[in-house]
């Protein structure tokens, strides 16, 4: 749950810092995006009697990374905020496809990650093509 509350704080501090007003707007409808995710992976939990995990765990690496990232997003910079994003966005897919590994993740959670994974590949690819290639 942690992965999706640290990737919606990401991209609001992105909108805020970021002058675009078409990236503002994209990347505020990806922390909305992420919000349910989180409230999905809350839901999830819940019903299957556990408790969300707040200090770790698979998904908890990503809250280190995006950690990292808000300098890089203060600097209102365009490119590095962009990439910042990407970086962040590279970590939660490593983190998603580590936890569908889990041989208990089955049934109802395993299409939800799988389809929140989905999503996330999505906005990472559409931020990619944002980032001008290097020569």
């Amino acid at each position: 749950m942690s992965i999706a509350n640290d990737g919606k704080q990401g991209y609001e501090n992105a909108a805020k810092d970021i002058k675009d007003v078409s990236l503002q707007q994209m990347f505020r409808q990806y922390s909305l995006e992420r919000g349910r995710y989180a409230a999905e992976l809350t839901h999830e939990i819940n019903n299957l009697n556990g408790s969300p995990d707040k200090s770790g765990g698979p998904l908890g690496a990503l809250h280190r990374v995006w950690m990292d990232i808000k300098a890089a997003i203060t600097s209102g910079d365009r490119d590095a905020i962009l990439t910042a994003c990407i970086t962040g966005e590279e970590a939660a897919v490593k983190s998603y496809t580590e936890v569908l590994q889990d041989p208990m993740i089955v049934g109802r959670t395993y299409e939800i990650i799988t389809h929140q994974l989905g999503g996330i590949y999505a906005a990472l690819n559409t931020i990619r093509s944002l980032v001008p290639v290097k020569s």
